[in-house]
């Protein structure tokens, strides 16, 4: 199934039909520009770069400015990955001593410019992003449609904040197929679909098709394309150690996670679509929900505390004023669980799946996840939006950390 099919499974939130429209019918229109954490400035240790990238995923850019500067890329630094089909703004960090060598990178639709010294930088360094994004193939009316589901989901709280479906695959949506496979410790099983799904009509596919028929890797080493870099790294790794557990564990460590995360982004869709099916408040908080800490529109997930018979009407003030909203569950083995209501639905999706907290705990040490909690429903901070002659809704915004512009759109334009 392509990504549509697969949202269609996810609830909107708002009831009035959407724009529709096209997105990203070119990078320029998806435009994405990073706002970090002052902290990465901080220290002499490290040189950041501002880098640019148009039709780059962000580790695909790392390795290949890596390869031209003689570093190691683990030696690079990244608050977070980035949408491939745009424009993309981020900070990098670099070995102070590599300035020189990386100045000097010159790759096509990749530009770098050096900001200043700093310290390395981390996956989640970040505040989050701004977005400008055009929407084609709309006409006039759709300013007029979109002020109406703006209007609806604002007296609702907010938009769904659903995982985008960057999350699972545009083409192969799989990613979370492999993320449970690898907690049932099914590496194998994991390894031929990772290697094997071929349903997207896309380059590298009969050779996807043929190791999915045959197993063979000798023959696919010799019939996947080299664009296909991790597959083919994962296929060596295996040939070296006859084991698919250590061909994953070879795998960068943001790679290695995507399907665990997957996985749990998967739930909490699932747990998310659920409550809007049946009607239980996502701006409102019910005794035995967990809620985490707002300010200034950023939430605070790792600052969550649980809602009680004396605390709800105080803590709905909160969420009232914005200063507080309803979280949903991230699984994982140290994640804090609701209880009552929403607890029971947290629980019936763990049955439905099969599986238990502990099975997180239980991966490698690098795929282990405590997991955690996230706001149900996000504000876009800033939103303006506005009908342009020939080329249709242009939306701009900003989001936190881990929230997806493609989802603030998703419930707008009603495409899945």
């Amino acid at each position: 199934m392509d990504y549509r099919e697969f949202f269609s499974q996810f609830r909107y939130l708002s009831e009035r039909p959407g724009i529709g429209g096209r997105i990203k019918a070119q990078p320029e229109d998806f435009v994405v520009i990073e706002d970090p954490l002052l902290q990465i400035f901080e220290g002499r240790k490290h040189a950041i770069f501002l880098l640019k990238k148009r039709n780059w995923d962000t580790m695909s850019a790392v390795k290949e400015i890596a390869k031209r500067a003689g570093i190691n890329y683990r030696d690079i630094g990244f608050a977070g990955t980035k949408d491939r089909h745009a424009v993309t703004y981020q900070y990098i960090s670099v070995p102070a001593g590599a300035r020189n060598a990386v100045e000097s990178v010159r790759i096509r639709d990749i530009e770098l410019r050096f900001v200043s010294y700093g310290r390395f930088i981390k996956l989640g360094h970040l505040r989050g992003n701004r977005f400008r994004i055009i929407v084609r193939d709309v006409d006039e009316k759709a300013f007029e449609r979109a002020k109406e589901i703006v209007r609806e989901l604002k007296k609702k709280g907010g938009f769904p904040n659903y995982f985008g479906y960057q999350r699972f695959g545009e083409r192969r949506v799989t990613n979370h197929l492999i993320g449970k496979l690898l907690l049932q410790g099914d590496f194998e099983g994991a390894a031929r679909l990772f290697l094997g799904a071929h349903e997207g009509g896309m380059e590298g596919d009969e050779a996807r098709r043929h190791f999915w028929e045959t197993g063979d890797v000798e023959k696919a080493l010799e019939e996947f394309p080299n664009f296909l870099r991790y597959e083919r790294a994962m296929l060596h790794r295996y040939k070296e150690t006859g084991s698919w557990k250590r061909a994953f564990l070879g795998l960068p460590l943001p790679i290695m996670r995507i399907f665990i995360h997957a996985y749990q982004s998967y739930l909490f869709n699932l747990y998310l679509s659920r409550r809007i099916e049946r009607c239980i408040p996502l701006n409102e908080a019910l005794v035995g929900d967990i809620v985490v800490q707002v300010k200034g529109g950023i939430p605070y997930r790792d600052r969550t505390y649980r809602v009680t018979g004396t605390n709800i009407g105080f803590v709905n003030e909160k969420i009232r004023r914005g200063e507080a909203a309803v979280s949903g569950p991230l699984f994982g083995f140290a994640m804090r669980r609701a209880s009552g209501a929403p607890g029971r639905l947290e629980e019936e999706i763990l049955e439905a799946e099969g599986i238990s907290l502990e099975v997180f705990r239980k991966l490698p040490k690098p795929m282990a996840e405590p997991g955690g909690r996230r706001e149900l429903l996000i504000r876009p901070l800033g939103m303006t939006y506005g009908y342009i002659s020939e080329r249709g809704m242009c939306f701009r915004f900003f989001l936190p950390k881990g929230v997806y512009a493609t989802s603030v759109l998703r419930e707008i334009m009603k495409d899945h």
